[in-house]
Formats: C-alpha cells, structure tokens, sequence
C-alpha cells in the first residue's frame, strides 16, 4: 500500500490527468476486493439432506459415467474465481492440482475463515465416512469455514474430488482403521498438536474436532458469547453441572477435559501452552496427547476470571479457560446414556462417541442410532429386503425389584432371547435384520461401578446402545462363512424411523402376527386375512419359513408382532451349528463388579440352555473366557 500511495504522489506532481486515472484505478480495485471477500465470507443456505450416490469413491466419475457428486445439494453461496462453494466437485475433465498446492499455509486458512475463526478436523482415509458426515452437518448449518486434514494422500484426492476443502498434513500415516490406543492412534493424535501450533501463529481463531463428533447446531455463536477465553474445551464429565446453557462449573468438573471438541484463540498464553505441549509430547512418545493437557492445564485451576462467566486462571496462571457444558457438547455418555439434553430440555450443540465400545464400528452404529450419520441410498435399501419385530417386555421385567445384576441381566436375558430368533429367521429369509431398542437396567463402563454413576442423571432402566451388549464391531465383520455360515446384516434400531429411507421402502410392508396353530385364520399360508397382515403359526421351522416367505420376496420389510417363540430350528443341523457359532460371537460383557478380580460378567447368547445360569464374574483369571 506504501508503494501504491507514493506512486500516486509521483504522478500528482507531475501529470494531474493522470492522478484522476490512477484514483479510478484503485477504487475500482477496492471495490473488487471487497465483492471477492463478500463471496468467499458469505453465509451458506442449508442444503436439503440429499446424499451422493457413493462417499467412498475419490474419482469423480464412477463407473457408468455418471458424476458422483450431482446428488449433493449445493449450498446457496455467492460464487468467485478464488473459491469454489463445498460439495461443488472439479470438472470432470480437469486434473488433480500437484500435492504441494495442497499444503497448509496462512492464506489457505485466511480463503475459508469466516470473523476470523476456522473449523478443522483431520483423518485418514478409514474415517472418510465420518469426515464427510462433519463436513455435511456443517454445511446444513449454514456454516462453511471449515477445512479437513488429509493424514494420505488417498484421503486427499478422495475429498478435493467431493469438492471438500482439504490439505495435506504430510503425515503418511496408514489409510486403515489404527484403533484405539495404539502406537499410530497416539502418533495421530502428535498430529492434532502440531496442527493446533502450526495454525494459531496465522491469527486465526480454531475449533479443533475429532472426526468421531458431529456437529448438531451452530457452535460458533455460543463460542463468541466468551472472547475473553483463551480456550474452551469439552470434558468427560458425567455429572451434570449447570442445568442451562452456561459454562460448566469449573469447580466441580472432576473429570478429564476432553480435546476431541475445543476452541482455541491466537493470545499469547494459548500459544505457550500448544508449545509446551508439543515438546511435552515430542520429548515422550508414551504420553497421551489428551493426558498431557490435561496435566499441562491443571498445574493451576482458578481463581475465577471473573463472577459471571464461568471461565477461570489455569496452567500458567494467566491462560484463561472455559469449560464446555456437558448436556450441550455431549459426550457418548452425556448423549447416550443420561440424554442430558432431553431431561433438561435443551439442544445440544454437539455429540462426540465417547464412553462407547465395539471400536470404530461401535460409534458408527451410535451416531446411526442417533440418526445423525449420513450414508450412502443403497444402505436404506438392502438387497433381500429387512426383517423387523416388535419386543413385547413386561413391566416386571423393566420396572420390579431392585436394579442390581440379577434383575438386569434377567432383562438383558428375555430380549437376547428374542434377538437370537430374529437372527435365526433373517439368516433363513436372506433378510437385514433391523435390531429392536435394547433396554438396560445397569450402565456399563470400564471400571468398577454400582449400576448407575452417583451423582449422575441415569435413568434406569434406560435405553441403551447396542454396544452395551453385543459386540457390533463383530457383528459387521465378514466372517468366514464356511465356519460360521451365511452372514447376517444387521441395521439400527432407527433405521425404520430414518427420514432418508425410502418411500418405496416405507410402503412395502407386511406385518406379521404370530398366533397358536389350529386357531381361526392361523396356518403357515402364504393368504393374508387383509392386505399386508399375515397370521403365521409360533414355533415354525425352516421349510416352513422359505416356503411361506417366498411369496413376499418383492416386500421391502416384514416385521413380526413378536419373537416370543417365533422359530422351531434349523433343519439342517450342519448349519445350525454354524449359526451357533456366529451368534455365541456377537454378545459382550458387562462390566464391572464392585471388589472384584475379574469384575466382567459375560454375556451367553445360550444362556437358556444352561441350568441354573446365574450372573456372576469368572472365579479365577483361568476362568476369564467367552462362553464360545
């Protein structure tokens, strides 16, 4: 600007016409400026909730030719040469920029940052179904300052090919699933801390996320509510603090904060921290990225910043740090679990899959039972079309006596067996069985525990995550078929309710009613009593199954009015025990009795079959095995 204004006085005092040129000049330069910055800054529409025909392919044709990013609604954003609005994919005939074009540099972030503030994840491409299920709830917010960490170069093209705002973080780490705690999960999680110290000195505002969290409501106003915090990050607590939207009470957060969701600004105490924090790691590969915070924030806690906030003075004594509230920015357990936010009437702004198990797998099915996880049309419309039932549960079960061990399990106990005939009637239909809401008497977690947390807002019984129970990490997994038979897919218990099912899905359907043989109207016959009702007699085998159902081969879903008794058995004994064997795969533990080593109790998926079964934990570590 100096050289521009010097200019202008040169040719002032030596040609006036041309001062008049020259101030046109600029002003029109001005003026294109800033209808460059109004369209790469403005707002985004939510767009309609229409998915791509494919999330995992990173070319951007697929095989019959057709562009596989024209289904995805383009939000409403004025267009300019410098940035091109998300879910807008590359001309199919253009090449893919060299990599080094994809490098993360201040004016990269200053392109997609909006009031100064950018939202970043990153990932391998194992997660690219996460990645673009974050990027998707975003951009239905309306909000489009995001970019997306590339950890492979397959990730990479995958996502600038969707028209995702991506970069390369030179990384090279494997494009598989790491899992958690492994050597790679904590060299990914060196990754979040290098980016948090490579993006703060560019000024910007971050919100850093995991990938496992999605994004149900704008976050950044609430964010704005606090500019004198130099950082905001969610936390584990399960213990609910505050009943509103404030802060959580800083005083009484005894759980680990959380840095899968946090909010960091460019002041001089936050960017000490993300150094000391980085070296602390780089110095001692052992270190949990989230231990090390953690125990770099709590050298000091408090005082309070001031009386209204909730922020307060933390690891040097001059960083000032917030809490996030834990029934608006939800942890697994805060959304799962307690439905916090449903019990004090507020809208989360957040839900990340902690406190869950089964792996990556497990908070896939969380997020879909949450009907928050985008996928691709051809999961609501499964080849053989689904099988679903009504669980038919008494009240003693769900409500007499104490919670304890034996009252949940016997709980636990009817609905498996339920669950096993449904499993057995899918696999002889050919059919996706959508698996019925599970309730639960007594919480799970990993360590020792009296049923339900004290102190927190579980209720009991509660509806309870498939994860809780059964081992959905295994059930999803391709086991060999000559060893365990034909596989069984399964969907969530919501899928039914899923807006994204189809209409023709929804109106192909045929309930079943289970009733005694020999009474009016009840024998194993393909006829139906009305349109899409069929009496079909309890306790029918096999051949029965196949030759009744074959005649509704073309209707979508056929849900049971009960399992209670639904199926004789397997004829052929060979595949019966190949069935045996998968499903004795599928159920987990619960875990943990109070004074005890081992504490888990196992799960039996043929616990009925067993005299006198009884819900206790292994005697000895010799007796700790699956009842396989």
């Amino acid at each position: 600007m100096r050289g521009w204004r010097n200019a202008v006085q040169e040719t002032a005092a030596s040609k006036p016409l041309f001062l008049t040129i020259y101030a046109t000049v600029i002003l029109g330069t001005v003026v294109s400026s800033f209808y460059v910055f109004s369209a790469i800054y403005s707002p985004t529409a939510s767009p309609t909730r229409s998915i791509s025909s494919s999330w995992l392919l990173a070319p951007p044709l697929s095989q019959n030719g057709v562009s596989l990013s024209s289904n995805i609604s383009q939000p409403s954003q004025h267009r300019s040469n410098k940035l091109r609005p998300i879910w807008e994919a590359p001309s199919r005939t253009s090449k893919m920029p060299r990599l080094k074009s994809f490098r993360l540099t201040k004016e990269l972030v200053a392109q997609r940052a909006k009031d100064n503030v950018i939202i970043v994840t990153f990932g391998n491409f194992a997660f690219m179904d996460f990645i673009l299920t974050w990027v998707k709830h975003l951009t239905d917010l309306g909000v489009s300052n995001l970019l997306v960490g590339a950890m492979d170069t397959k990730l990479l093209k995958a996502l600038y090919w969707k028209g995702i705002p991506v970069f390369d973080m030179g990384s090279h780490i494997s494009t598989d699933d790491v899992g958690w705690g492994s050597p790679i999960f904590h060299k990914m999680g060196r990754q979040k801390v290098l980016l948090i110290n490579a993006i703060l000195p560019f000024g910007f505002e971050l919100l850093m996320c995991d990938t496992d969290m999605v994004w149900l409501k704008n976050p950044l106003p609430y964010l704005a509510r606090y500019p004198d915090a130099d950082i905001l990050t969610s936390s584990d607590q399960v213990v609910p603090t505050v009943v509103d939207d404030r802060l959580a009470d800083w005083k009484q957060v005894g759980a680990a904060y959380n840095i899968g969701i946090f909010h960091w600004r460019p002041t001089p105490p936050a960017k000490k921290l993300a150094k000391e924090w980085i070296d602390m790691l780089l110095a001692d590969d052992r270190i949990w990225d989230q231990n090390g915070f953690n125990e770099l924030v709590r050298r000091q806690t408090g005082p309070a910043f001031d009386d209204e906030s909730g922020i307060f003075y933390s690891y040097d004594g001059n960083l000032k740090l917030g809490i996030l509230p834990e029934s608006l920015f939800c942890s697994g357990h805060t959304y799962f679990v307690q439905a916090l936010h449903q019990q004090f009437r507020l809208q989360p702004y957040a839900l990340h899959t902690t406190f869950q198990y089964a792996g990556t797998e497990g908070k896939r099915h969380r997020l879909r039972e949450a009907m928050v996880f985008f996928d691709p049309p051809e999961y609501y419309d499964a080849p053989g079309g689904f099988l679903s039932f009504r669980p038919s549960i008494s009240k003693s079960l769900l409500l007499d006596g104490e919670h304890n061990l034996e009252s949940h399990f016997s709980l636990i106990n009817y609905q498996m067996r339920q669950i096993r005939s449904a499993l057995a009637i899918a696999s002889v239909l050919n059919r996706t069985l959508v698996m019925p809401p599970l309730w639960c008497r007594l919480d799970r977690l990993w360590f020792p525990h009296p049923g339900a947390l004290l102190g927190s807002l579980t209720r009991q019984p509660f509806l309870c995550p498939l994860d809780h129970v059964f081992e959905v990490n295994v059930m999803l997994r391709d086991l060999p078929a000559e060893e365990f038979g034909p596989a069984i897919n399964i969907r969530e218990y919501s899928f039914l309710n899923n807006p994204f099912l189809p209409q023709r899905v929804r109106e192909s359907w045929l309930d079943v009613q289970l009733c005694q043989e020999g009474t009016e109207d009840c024998h194993a016959s393909s006829n139906t009593s009305r349109p899409g009702l069929l009496r079909f007699p309890k306790r029918s085998s096999e051949e029965t199954l196949k030759k009744v159902f074959s005649s509704f081969k073309d209707v979508k879903v056929i849900q049971f009015s009960s399992m209670q008794d639904a199926f004789l058995g397997f004829t052929d004994k060979t595949r019966e025990e190949k069935f045996r064997k998968r499903v004795k795969q599928y159920v987990g533990i619960w875990c943990c009795v109070e004074n005890h080593i081992p504490g888990h109790i196992y799960y039996d998926m043929y616990w009925d079959e067993k005299p006198g079964w009884k819900p206790i934990p292994p005697k000895t570590p010799e007796d700790d095995h699956p009842p396989f």
